[in-house]
């Protein structure tokens, strides 16, 4: 079997409020834990930005276009998006590349250049609604993922499972 692992750089750069669950250091501890020689014969890639196309199968244009207006422009500044959820400066480029990993992931799964995917990204994706960002979540990768085997690679079904405290969206 082979086995890839699709990340980002980026993704650290997502920072979060004071206190907030969703750190840069659970990212790193996968990745040091990725570094280890039992992982030696994953395959690695570079998650790309996602494409518009594939964010806009999942996403309202209005929902995307107001992520991109009210992102902070320095670093430090955040702005609310709900209790839990709020923009910083890297946020877009983390979460455009969290939804590109998993756009990637299915095109390796669908090609046979990989049996299985993990996609290790932050923040994470698979809360967002189609037009509201939750759950520290901005994109739905999940979603985005399901479209693109669906729409691209002429899948005729996904089953999604979500194990999750507030799972099902």
């Amino acid at each position: 079997m082979r086995t890839a692992v699709v990340t980002h750089a980026a993704c650290l750069g997502h920072a979060v409020m004071p206190d907030n669950p969703e750190r840069p250091n659970r990212l790193q501890a996968v990745q040091a834990a990725l570094a280890d020689s039992e992982f030696s014969d994953v395959a690695r890639f570079e998650a790309p930005r996602a494409d518009a196309a594939d964010v806009a199968r999942v996403h309202d244009a209005r929902f995307t276009a107001a992520l991109r207006a009210h992102a902070p422009t320095v670093d430090g500044e955040f702005e609310a998006l709900d209790w839990d959820t709020a923009l910083a400066s890297g946020t877009l480029e983390a979460a455009d590349r969290g939804a590109g990993a998993a756009v990637a992931a299915v095109d390796l799964l669908m090609s046979g250049d990989a049996d299985a995917v993990f996609c290790a990204v932050r923040p994470p994706g698979h809360h967002a609604e189609r037009a509201r960002a939750m759950g520290f979540c901005y994109f739905n990768n999940i979603a985005i993922a399901a479209k693109r085997a669906l729409d691209v690679h002429g899948v005729e079904r996904v089953a999604i499972v979500d194990i999750d405290v507030h799972h099902g969206n």
